[in-house]
C-alpha cells in the first residue's frame, strides 16, 4: 500500500528554518515528480515545489528560500525552509505530481510567529 509520510514541521519566529522530511514507498518515489504541497487556514492546498532527478521547480513566493531534493536511496524527499515568513504557515504534504497515484499524508503542520 502506498503511503506517504511527512515530519519535521514545528513552531519558528520569522527568518528561521526548518527541515520537512517525505518518506514515500520505491513505487512511487522512483517513477513520477514528487511535490511540496501546502494549506493554509482558510485557504486551498497549493504546491510549493517539485521535483524528479533534478532541475527543481517552485512557485514565486518560496524561489530562493525553499529548497526541495531527494534522497533516492533512502525514498525520502525533503524540503528545506529558511528565511521563513508568517505568511508560510500552513500544514505541508508531499505527494507525486500531479496527484493521483498516493492519497494524502497526515501533513505536518509549520508555523511562524513574528
Amino acid at each position: 500500500q502506498v503511503q506517504l509520510v511527512e515530519s519535521g514541521g514545528g513552531s519558528v519566529q520569522t527568518g528561521g528554518s526548518l527541515r520537512l522530511s517525505c518518506t514515500a514507498s520505491e513505487m512511487v518515489f522512483n517513477r513520477t515528480y514528487m511535490a511540496w504541497y501546502r494549506q493554509a487556514p482558510g485557504k486551498e492546498r497549493e504546491w510549493v515545489a517539485r521535483i524528479k532527478y533534478s532541475g527543481p521547480t517552485y512557485i514565486d513566493s518560496v524561489r530562493g528560500r525553499f529548497t526541495i531534493y531527494r534522497d533516492n536511496t533512502k525514498n525520502i524527499l525533503y524540503l528545506q525552509l529558511n528565511d521563513l515568513k508568517v505568511e508560510d504557515t500552513a500544514v505541508y504534504y508531499c505527494n507525486t505530481a500531479p496527484v493521483g497515484i498516493a492519497p494524502w499524508g497526515q501533513g505536518t503542520q509549520v508555523t511562524v510567529s513574528s
